[in-house]
This record gives C-alpha cells, structure tokens and sequence, in this order.
C-alpha cells in the first residue's frame, strides 16, 4: 500500500514540475527583454552602405524606408505635434505624406502616427523602449525646429530624397556621434559583444544590447559582419 502511495505522491509530483517548467519557459518568451522574437522583416531587409557624393563621411546602412519597415519608434514617430492650446489643432501632422507612398506600404497608422503615450515596444524590432520624448529633445536643443520639427530621421528623410539645408552639418555629426566607425553606440555593442563567451560572439547575436541595437536602427544604421570584423581587427592593433 504505501509503495502504491509513494509512486502516486512521485507521479503527481512529477506533473507538477513540468506544469512549472512549462510556466517559466512561457514566461520567458512573453516577458523577458533578452529573448527576441525576430521581425521577419529583419531577415528581408539587408542592410547596405548608401554613400552621398557631397557628405562622404555620412554612411548609414538603411535608407528611411527600412528603418519604419523594420519597425520603430513603438509607432510613434509621425504622430501629431505641437497642439495650438487656443485652436486645440496641430501644427504639424501627416507629415510622412511628403514621401513616397512606397515607404509605408504594408503598414498602418498605428505603426507610424500613435500617440507618444501609447508607445508599443512590440513594434519595434528588438521588442524594446528607446529614446525620449520631443519635448526633451527641444529643450536640449537638438531640434531645430526651422527646418525638421520631428528631429533627425525627418531631416534623414528629406537629407535622402535630395534636400539640402544649412542644418546638414549639423545632424550629419550627430549620427557620426553615434553610429559611424567611431560613433559610440556602435562601438558599445561590439564592446557587449565581445563580452560573451566565444559561442556567442556574433554580429547578429540580437539577444546582446537590443538597446543599442534598436538605437541605431533609430539613426539608419545595422551592425553587419563586415563592419563587426573590421572593429575587431582595429582593436588588435
């Protein structure tokens, strides 16, 4: 009787870990930031070096179109802006109907007009939260609102179709701040990379820094194994 009841008390047991189990895994794919579930646009798009003849130095790999087809902002970046407290209209709205209809095929206004509030990390390709609201890039001064009121990928936008303007230099240094060869973003993620043990020391390792990564996703760049390589070699010298 009591080995009945002891290989009962094992069985029962036993379901009861691989209920939990179970649980633990579902919460690891639904809530953990380290787990990415991949865009399947991400293996579509291939990003490639775009060169301008008068900037040479400014080299982002992704032009405007594929950073909204990858997915970012959490839908938010041509949400309406600046609201006239009197009129309680909009200055600007619609913004992304300057360009190309091509851009935005396949996606919806809640992937390119939400409202700031409702950002949707879900959206994005690495499944994360980056940057800030506008109104903190104002008072940090970064936007120059005489030229592109929504920042820097719609100066990109307009920089890509063939405007040029005075504020050029300007954001042109900023992205080589943050993602040319010695932009500090993209020099931090080879760093975590590099972090790893050697099995996991992969360019296209999304579970490292899907941070940084989305960041400069944000600023029209990708990390590609050419790019990776030539870092390391760099850091050998």
């Amino acid at each position: 009787m009591f080995h009945k009841l002891y290989h009962i008390c094992i069985i029962y047991l036993n379901k009861i870990k691989l209920i939990y189990i179970y649980k633990i895994i579902l919460y690891i794919i639904n809530n953990n930031t380290n787990y990415i579930k991949q865009n399947n646009m991400t293996t579509k798009i291939k990003p490639k070096t775009i060169h301008f003849e008068d900037f040479p130095d400014f080299k982002p790999n992704l032009t405007p179109k594929q950073i909204f087809q990858l997915g970012s902002f959490g839908g938010t970046y041509w949400r309406p802006i600046h609201k006239d407290k009197k009129t309680d209209k909009y200055k600007y709205k619609n913004k992304h109907k300057e360009f190309s209809a091509s851009w935005w095929k396949g996606l919806t206004d809640n992937q390119l007009t939400t409202p700031f509030e409702n950002y949707d990390k879900s959206l994005n390709t690495y499944k994360v939260k980056v940057g800030t609201t506008l109104e903190f890039w104002i008072k940090k001064n970064w936007i120059n609102d005489k030229y592109d009121p929504y920042g820097w990928v719609q100066w990109y936008c307009r920089f890509y179709q063939g405007r040029r303007c005075p504020d050029d230099k300007r954001q042109i240094g900023r992205w080589k701040g943050i993602a040319s060869e010695n932009g500090r973003f993209r020099k931090w993620l080879v760093t975590m990379i590099l972090k790893k043990p050697n099995s996991e020391q992969k360019y296209n390792n999304f579970n490292v820094s899907p941070k940084i990564r989305q960041t400069l996703q944000h600023w029209g760049y990708q990390l590609t194994k050419s790019d990776f390589d030539k870092e390391i070699k760099s850091r050998e010298k």
